[in-house]
């Protein structure tokens, strides 16, 4: 199969994800079209005993199942679990730790954190290790290996579009 046609600015990423879930799909489910004549003859072959009522695995299957199964299949399981650590924070860290500080994102099995003061990054990064057990155990395929606290950010004291590096304000009173 050929690849999606980009057409620059107006490129639809949409339509490109779908192109990518379709080859995706289509890898996992076999590419090839099977006629109704070979799968007509394929269950003939198979003979009576498989379609015996009650039989071995004729029993319906829970969607839970079907979709665990399913996102199995396609390695989306590291993807879901992280999404579910940055959702569920509060119940990992506590209700009162949630109200100060943010997940941000998960890279390289670094969980970053916002904190809204420093004194919040601080001590969480004394809680570091509790949570990581924490999400070790409830979502062991996330994937987070360490987590980062950030404390606010420190103001810049760059002014206007043409300002030059220097050493920043100083003092000019004589």
């Amino acid at each position: 199969m050929t690849e999606p046609r980009r057409l620059g600015r107006d490129a639809d990423p949409a339509g490109e994800l779908s192109a990518t879930v379709y080859l995706r799909f289509k890898e996992i489910f076999g590419g090839e079209r099977i006629s109704r004549d070979r799968k007509r003859r394929e269950r003939s072959a198979e003979g009576p005993q498989d379609s015996v009522p009650y039989g071995v695995g004729r029993d319906p299957k829970g969607l839970g199942t079907v979709i665990d199964s399913l996102t199995a299949g396609l390695g989306w399981n590291s993807p879901l679990a992280q999404h579910e650590v940055l959702g569920n924070w509060a119940e990992l860290c506590g209700e009162d730790t949630a109200r100060y500080s943010e997940p941000v994102s998960i890279a390289d099995g670094v969980l970053i954190v916002q904190c809204q003061s420093t004194a919040w990054a601080t001590q969480l990064r004394h809680m570091r290790h509790e949570i990581l057990v924490r999400i070790a155990e409830r979502y062991p395929d996330a994937g987070v290996d360490t987590i980062r606290f950030q404390g606010p950010g420190a103001p810049s004291w760059k002014r206007g579009p043409r300002s030059i590096p220097g050493r920043g304000p100083r003092d000019t009173y004589g």
